[in-house]
């Protein structure tokens, strides 16, 4: 695996959204490419002028600066040939070199991911329709992706999160910034709920009209399907439907008044070949023979999700008498039973666990299971309520 200061280099002096790949292909990784000198750069027929003057005028010591920033904001740095590069982001013709993280990222690549996106200034029947849609499909095991913003992205994420589900925001901005500061209560509780934030920009670069484009891409490439909420003839969802369709992406819309401009756009997507979406059952039967971690017996219509009651997902207080004593007891022997019927890496994983917790490295060296297979069999312990997690990929056995 090459330095990580090569990668912020290369990323540095090409630009967010650059096609370094060909580049690449005549020096091998970034390091190579840094240490050859201007009359190699100069015969490469894969680099222009203009990109061979960025390179020379570009330095570590910019990288260096960004990776000390960093660490001191507890910001994480996955570049290209990192093992938790998303395998799915790795595939497009133009992947960022190094995204930045706040939060926990997990294993994207097992699991259906569905980004949902919308307009900022969405309608009451998109806020509700977001939210329910997102709340169904991550009851089953689906992780949302949205963008972080107003109206649609804020429904999605926190429908996903009333779920008890993960959820990641891919911001078109880098961390550390003014932008939507509003917001800024939405980031934090996807982070504590074990999602987290995603952006190709580095720290402190600010929001403008060319980054949310380009941010588009990252949406729809990290997703199996990208779901088209409420979106105008011009909008910014059309964007990342388009971006959906050159990665071989599935695209859906939710269906509405033919009257109403502001889903024009998602009823012309239908038009042209998007699957209507009317409940998650209708998104997530695309995925139901492709994830094991997709449980489709929790699906439900989106009446049924419309009249849950909230508390049904929020914590309630214990009170220390024979009743919450007996149903103490009972949820034990309920984790018991489940911890006895685990099998494969789900059991190796659990067997490795303590009351203790443990790093990322600790679990693959205790289980003997490989990387990947670790980051799946913990999320999956987590959803059976085995397992439970803090900040720094630390696991340990719930209690």
């Amino acid at each position: 695996m090459t330095d990580i200061k090569y990668w912020i280099w290369l990323q540095l002096a090409l630009g967010q959204g650059a096609h370094f790949l060909p580049i690449l292909e005549g020096f091998e990784n970034p390091q190579k490419l840094y240490e050859s000198n201007i009359l190699v750069w100069k015969m490469s027929t894969a680099l222009t002028q203009k990109q061979i003057e960025r390179l020379r005028s570009c330095t570590l010591d910019e990288a260096e600066k960004i990776i000390k920033e960093c660490e001191d904001n507890g910001w994480g740095i996955i570049a290209y040939d990192d093992i938790d590069y998303p395998e799915r982001l790795r595939s497009i013709s133009n992947p960022p070199a190094v995204i930045y993280t706040d939060g926990d990222i997990i294993d994207f690549d097992s699991f259906a991911v569905i980004a949902v996106v919308g307009t900022r200034k969405a309608s009451g029947y998109a806020v509700k329709a977001s939210t329910i849609m997102s709340k169904g499909m991550a009851n089953c095991g689906a992780i949302i992706v949205s963008g972080g913003a107003l109206g649609v992205d804020s429904a999605a994420h926190r429908g996903a999160m009333a779920a008890g589900g993960r959820t990641y925001a891919v911001l078109g901005c880098g961390f550390g910034t003014d932008y939507l500061k509003t917001n800024g209560d939405l980031r934090d509780e996807i982070k504590e709920s074990g999602g987290a934030l995603i952006t190709e920009y580095p720290p402190f670069v600010p929001a403008s009209k060319t980054t949310f484009p380009m941010r588009n891409r990252i949406i729809s490439a990290l997703s199996d399907g990208v779901l088209v909420v409420e979106a105008g003839v011009k909008s910014g969802s059309l964007i990342t439907a388009s971006h959906a369709a050159e990665q071989g992406r599935d695209i859906f819309a939710i269906p509405a008044s033919i009257f109403d401009k502001n889903f024009q756009g998602s009823n012309k997507l239908i038009d042209d070949g998007a699957y209507v979406a009317t409940s998650p059952e209708s998104v997530l039967l695309h995925y139901a023979n492709k994830y094991t971690t997709l449980d489709m017996s929790r699906v439900k219509t989106p009446y049924e999700l419309m009249t849950e009651k909230e508390e049904a997902n929020a914590p309630e207080k214990k009170q220390v008498d024979f009743e919450s004593i007996m149903l103490d007891r009972a949820e034990r022997v309920e984790m018991t039973r489940t911890a006895i019927a685990l099998g494969g890496d789900e059991k190796a994983v659990y067997n490795a666990l303590s009351e203790d917790f443990q790093s990322i490295e600790d679990i693959i060296q205790k289980s003997a299971v490989p990387a990947r297979g670790v980051l799946v069999a913990l999320t999956m312990l987590e959803m059976k309520g085995l397992v439970e997690s803090a900040s720094g990929k630390r696991y340990r056995l719930k209690g």
